[in-house]
Order: C-alpha cells, then sequence, then structure tokens
C-alpha cells in the first residue's frame, strides 16, 4: 500500500478491525519510510454494480461518487462522517443481499432517499431537489409535504 504522505510502497500494518457485519476491515498501516500513520480499507472483490442511468446509459458503481452526493446534501448539518459511511454500507448491503448486477439511477436514488429521510429531513430534501430535479417550487412543496 502506497503511503499518501511519501509515497513509499513499504509498511506496516499496526492494527485491524474487521466492521460489525464482517465485510470490511479495517487496517492501521505505518509507513517505514516517513513514519506516518495512515488507515486503509479492506473490501471483497465483487462483480461490478452497474447503474443504469435514465438517458439510456450505464456507468459502474462508484461508493465515492455516491458518498460525494450525500456529503453536500449533509453540508452544515450534524451528521457525522460515520454515519454517511453506515448509510452507505447499509445500502451496499441490501444491494449484495438482494444479488443485484444492475440498478437503476431512481431505484438507487430512491434508496438512499429512503435512508436520508430516517437520518435528516433537510439532507433528504437537498438530496431530492438535486436527484428528482425539481422543475419549479410546487413540485419542491410537494415534497416537503410528503415528510
Amino acid at each position: 500500500m502506497r503511503c499518501p504522505n511519501c509515497g513509499n510502497k513499504v509498511s506496516k500494518v499496526v492494527d485491524s478491525r474487521p466492521s460489525e457485519d464482517g465485510t470490511v476491515i479495517r487496517r492501521r498501516r505505518e509507513c517505514l519510510s516517513c513514519g506516518r500513520r495512515f488507515t486503509t480499507y479492506e473490501r471483497l472483490g465483487e462483480s461490478p454494480l452497474i447503474v443504469l442511468k435514465s438517458d439510456g446509459t450505464s456507468e459502474v458503481y462508484h461508493r465515492d461518487k455516491l458518498i460525494r452526493g450525500i456529503y453536500i446534501a449533509c453540508a452544515k448539518r450534524h451528521i457525522t462522517p460515520e454515519q454517511i459511511n453506515n448509510l452507505v454500507d447499509d445500502l451496499e448491503a441490501e444491494l449484495r443481499n438482494r444479488n443485484f448486477t444492475e440498478i437503476k439511477s431512481k431505484d438507487l436514488g430512491d434508496m438512499v432517499l429512503k435512508r436520508l429521510k430516517d437520518l435528516d429531513e433537510v439532507a433528504y430534501i437537498r438530496f431530492a431537489s438535486v436527484y428528482k430535479d425539481f422543475k419549479n417550487v410546487e413540485e419542491f412543496s410537494n415534497a416537503l409535504k410528503g415528510l
């Protein structure tokens, strides 16, 4: 694993911990060159999930892209990075349990909205406003009434 500080490829594992559901291993590493410590996450390699977009194209699911969108919706809210990671972990576990190889972007967005609604209503509305692409104030108002 390459050190994010100096780029050295040699490090030692200082600590390893499995996640609660056993799907991820968190490793604390120490660079043998500069001594800096950093964290890596090990996940089981699986066949990629394909997201079918509304314009007919498809792309490989990227966890980081989904997390980035959720972080934007949760900006300046009292939501921790751990809560966001748990939300995405839960969503990915559901996808794995259903053995999905493809999912429509609309269905993926609905899964995120369901979880955000329970976590924070403001983040839910922010995510919905981008995801559902509200065309006018009435559509936005109807989303608020749905809470």
